[in-house]
């Protein structure tokens, strides 16, 4: 009884590199008491996937056509694809919103230009009557709906919406923004699960995780910087809304 009671609240985390962890999503779920694994890729098998009940897939500064060189890629697609077709949960951020993108039949390449920083989100109409999506748009403390909102960003590839998903949101640079498929598997191309730590910690080397092509002038991190301090709080507070709508069983 106690196994299956953890099946049903157990969450497969899977880090494409290192220095690309969980971040408020594991403080999220240490706090609410949700069974959850980390697997490193790189270096580690991943476990029996019939434990899990949802999946989240981070980043990565490789490309999801790079399987060749990051041969897991492959496993994450099949995973991705096995875990929507059994009607699991699947997260999938940056590289992992790609990757869920690929997996459904979709196409994923470099965009015109890189989007690094906090920059708008817009929700699309299907985006607004979504309830994840509102949770995310709900501003913390005020308790408002903000159909354009600031989250934080890091990638130059994009991807087109698969075959049957809903497209969420969009951005001036980047049309295709987040999905959902099935109800059940929510892509997002911005990190939702950033702390503070993190964004400093990328912006230290502006090649990690590398972009390309970067923007002309490379990265503004004294501009990110100052942005981090003046939005964090409330984005974690959004991040932590969806993570309630979504992560719980």
């Amino acid at each position: 009884m106690i196994v299956d009671i953890l099946r049903l609240m157990s969450v497969l985390i899977l880090k494409n590199i290192k220095t690309e962890g969980p971040g408020t999503i594991e403080d999220f779920l240490r706090e609410a008491n949700i069974h959850y694994e980390i697997v490193e890729l790189e270096t580690e098998t991943v476990p029996e996937a019939d434990n899990f009940n949802t999946l989240v897939m981070l980043g990565g500064p490789m490309s999801v056509n790079e399987a060749e060189i990051y041969p897991y890629i492959k496993q994450e697609e099949k995973l991705a694809k096995d875990f929507i077709d059994n009607g699991k949960k699947v997260l999938g951020i940056c590289l992992g919103a790609q990757i869920m993108a690929k997996a459904l039949g979709a196409e994923v390449y470099k965009g015109q230009k890189s989007e690094i920083g906090w920059y708008d989100i817009e929700l699309t109409e299907d985006g607004i009557k979504d309830n994840m999506m509102r949770k995310l748009a709900l501003h913390p403390k005020a308790g408002d709906f903000w159909k354009k909102f600031k989250v934080f960003h890091w990638h130059g590839e994009t991807f087109d919406i698969p075959e049957g998903a809903v497209r969420l949101a969009k951005s001036e640079r980047y049309p295709n923004q987040a999905f959902k498929y099935a109800d059940n598997a929510y892509a997002l191309q911005f990190h939702i699960e950033v702390s503070k730590e993190t964004v400093y910690e990328w912006l230290k080397n502006e090649e990690h995780p590398p972009v390309s092509p970067l923007d002309k002038g490379g990265i503004k991190g004294g501009a990110i910087r100052a942005e981090t301090e003046e939005l964090y709080e409330v984005y974690n507070g959004r991040a932590v809304n969806f993570y309630k709508a979504f992560l719980r069983p």
